[in-house]
């Protein structure tokens, strides 16, 4: 039986477009079949698979601070760490990955 394709066109930025394909490329799949399991997906979920958000606020990175901000930043950062107010490096890590999840969940 002759499997039949459609092509789908679409326009998309140049780094969008290689940040996802360098990752869909480690999990060892081709753009073509992460297209096609998206597509899927939105067969399953009849609707998109995931729910589409502006979320109320995000980290900001280092290129979207002042000056000042980052310095407040460190300065408060530098006084946690004096106070006693760490926490365990994996702990940390594990809440930085929650922060950051929530974004683009």
């Amino acid at each position: 039986m002759a499997i039949k394709s459609s092509n789908v066109t679409a326009r998309v930025e140049p780094e969008i477009k290689e940040q996802a394909e360098a990752i869909l490329a480690q999990l060892g799949i081709s753009a073509s079949n992460g297209i096609n399991m998206f597509y899927r997906q939105i067969i399953m979920w009849r609707g998109l698979p995931f729910r589409p958000s502006v979320p109320e606020s995000r980290p900001l990175s280092l290129d979207e601070m002042t000056k000042e901000e980052f310095d407040a930043k460190m300065a408060r950062g530098i006084a946690q760490a004096k106070g006693g107010e760490g926490v365990p490096a994996d702990e940390f890590f594990a809440s930085l990955r929650e922060d950051v999840l929530q974004f683009y969940v």
